[in-house]
């Protein structure tokens, strides 16, 4: 008989799918924990009577990573594999099939105040470069490719050093191979240091 019901789990007794729709780079978990601390549980995981989980895989990582012990799932009973599995690629798409209104993110983010930009699941960076007046971004892009003065003595330096080594080498005498001595072998004397190189 199906049904749904919402219960307690202990953490350590729920287990994985053999093969889950959707990886989980430490990135993801990372934010998921930051999320967690700032917002408690905005979706359940949704198990199976068994304790398999088969949404919310990701979030059970991070809250163990936390320290947590249990975590309120939703239990669906009477799915049989198959059902289980394609409920959690359903999940995975039509998440997937969503669009973000970006007009609407950039007037939250122009509602933040400049110590307010930490979100969950976003780079302060780029919260603060999409806060940036036209002015600011004038200036950042004004100074886009503009080499330090230390950086461009060591250009030169270097471009000098090349300089001379080529004029070295157009003056250097061709280097010449000996014939076979008593060792057996043969040479090239060095063009720089007279020594003998055996070939």
């Amino acid at each position: 008989m199906q049904g749904v019901t919402i219960e307690v789990r202990k953490l350590s007794e729920l287990k994985h799918p053999e093969r889950n729709a959707r990886m989980h780079p430490d990135k993801q978990i990372h934010e998921l924990v930051r999320s967690v601390d700032d917002f408690d549980l905005t979706r359940l995981p949704v198990i199976d009577e068994e304790g398999t989980i088969w949404i919310g895989n990701g979030l059970c990582r991070a809250l163990k990573e936390m320290g947590k012990t249990e975590v309120h799932c939703i239990v669906k009973r009477g799915l049989s594999k198959r059902e289980l599995e394609k409920m959690m690629y359903a999940d995975n798409r039509i998440f997937d099939l969503g669009v973000d209104d970006m007009s609407a993110f950039e007037d939250f983010v122009a509602s933040l105040d400049d110590d307010d930009l930490d979100v969950p699941g976003y780079e302060e960076e780029l919260l603060r470069s999409m806060r940036a007046s036209a002015e600011e971004i004038d200036d950042i892009l004004s100074e886009y490719g503009i080499i330090p003065d230390e950086r461009k003595e060591q250009i030169k330096a270097a471009g000098e050093t090349y300089r001379q080594e080529a004029e070295q080498r157009e003056k250097a005498p061709e280097a010449k191979v000996e014939p076979e001595t008593e060792e057996g072998g043969s040479f090239i004397i060095c063009p720089r240091c007279g020594e003998k190189i055996w070939l």
